[in-house]
This record gives C-alpha cells, structure tokens and sequence, in this order.
C-alpha cells in the first residue's frame, strides 16, 4: 500500500487565504479510480496500491490551480510505500493511538 502526503501552496494570489484553490485541487481528484484521500489541516493524505495514481493525483491538483490563473504552484509530495503489509491508512492511526494515554 502507498501512502502520501500531498500539500499544494498557490503563491501569489494577493491573498493570504488557500482554501479556495485547495478545494479546488481536492476536488479534481474525488473521481480518480484506485485513489483514497483524507484531507486535514496542512495537506492531504492519498491511499493507493499503485504510485501512478498518487502521481496522477498530484498532477491533477498542480495543475487546477494553474487553471484557476495561478502562475506557481509549490507542492510538496511525501511518499511512504510499504510492501510487506497492506495497511489502510485508518489502521495506521490505530496503530500509534494504541501507544497514546
């Protein structure tokens, strides 16, 4: 399973404000088949079993924002791909809150 997390930083917008240009890039991606997301304060976390998809996603989101008359799109993409367990990224938070008291 392939983990990612996606953060999209539109810059010189004049405003200070990203939320519009991040739902945006959020939702070119709602219909991408074989792709999960969770969107939280500072990014978004893609869920897949094949990379090209969370390519895919990533492309799809830099380039909406671009299509809104963005000229420049910082993203950053970090990628955790594990091989020897398949785990939804829901068992991955169970896992560290079992450690929590």
């Amino acid at each position: 399973m392939i983990h990612a997390e996606i953060s999209v930083y539109p810059m010189g917008t004049g405003n200070t404000s990203a939320s519009f240009y991040i739902a945006k890039a959020i939702e070119s991606i709602q219909k991408i088949d074989g792709i999960r997301y969770e969107i939280n304060p500072m990014g978004t976390i893609l869920e897949s079993d094949n990379i090209d998809k969370i390519y895919d996603a990533a492309k799809s989101m830099m380039e909406v924002v671009h299509n809104l008359g963005v000229n420049r799109v910082e993203v950053i993409l970090k990628v955790d791909s594990r091989k020897d367990k398949e785990k939804k990224m829901e068992e991955k938070l169970e896992s560290v809150k079992k450690f929590l008291k």
